[in-house]
């Protein structure tokens, strides 16, 4: 492998290891045993578990921003049109993956906020830039009438962020899809209203 490769083979495999086990229960030595990486070229690249798992992190935001991107920044659709869209396209995802893995860096603040300040700086500051997003798209929606004027746009915002992440959570308990159902249509029949 070329060492780009080799760092994209890591870092992927990683990023399942903690979907699947978390970061606590994901070991290196099974990162390395899975890509076929000597332990030397794990530590060229990454200094640590911890500067790992940030890096992994920081590959699943961009990922995710561009997702994001890609559906509310689309403007041959209506504000709400692209909200709605991109959230039925991540039902979608996480419907076709059996209602496992859920939202990684959901999954890692759950489980490392309290275990270790890098970790929860990094998470609250990339939930913080995807609710300014959310933000964004809401006041384009509010600016031509789809929702109220009268309601609280980063309130809105902040609901909708953190009821995706219960829903997702939810999700993964049941093993079902209806948590993620229900928020959409909470969220859209009742909440996003003119």
């Amino acid at each position: 492998m070329g060492k780009d490769t080799t760092k994209i083979a890591l870092l992927k495999t990683g990023a399942r290891f903690l979907k699947e086990k978390g970061y606590n229960n994901t070991g290196i030595q099974e990162v390395l045993q899975a890509t076929g990486v000597p332990k030397g070229s794990f530590y060229y690249y990454f200094k640590s578990k911890e500067d790992f798992g940030l890096e992994i992190i920081e590959n699943d935001a961009c990922e995710h921003n561009r997702v994001l991107n890609k559906y509310l920044k689309d403007e041959t659709l209506s504000p709400l049109t692209r909200l709605r869209r991109y959230f039925e396209v991540k039902y979608e995802e996480f419907a076709s993956l059996q209602c496992r893995e859920g939202c990684l860096l959901g999954n890692l603040g759950q489980e490392l906020a309290d275990q270790n300040e890098r970790f929860r700086l990094r998470l609250e500051e990339i939930f913080a830039a995807w609710r300014n997003c959310y933000i964004d798209c809401l006041q384009q929606a509010q600016a031509v009438g789809e929702i109220s004027s009268y309601l609280d746009v980063p309130v809105l915002a902040d609901f909708c962020l953190n009821s995706w992440e219960g829903a997702l959570q939810q999700m993964k308990v049941t093993k079902s899809p209806v948590p993620l159902q229900t928020f959409m249509t909470v969220m859209f029949d009742v909440v996003l209203q003119p």
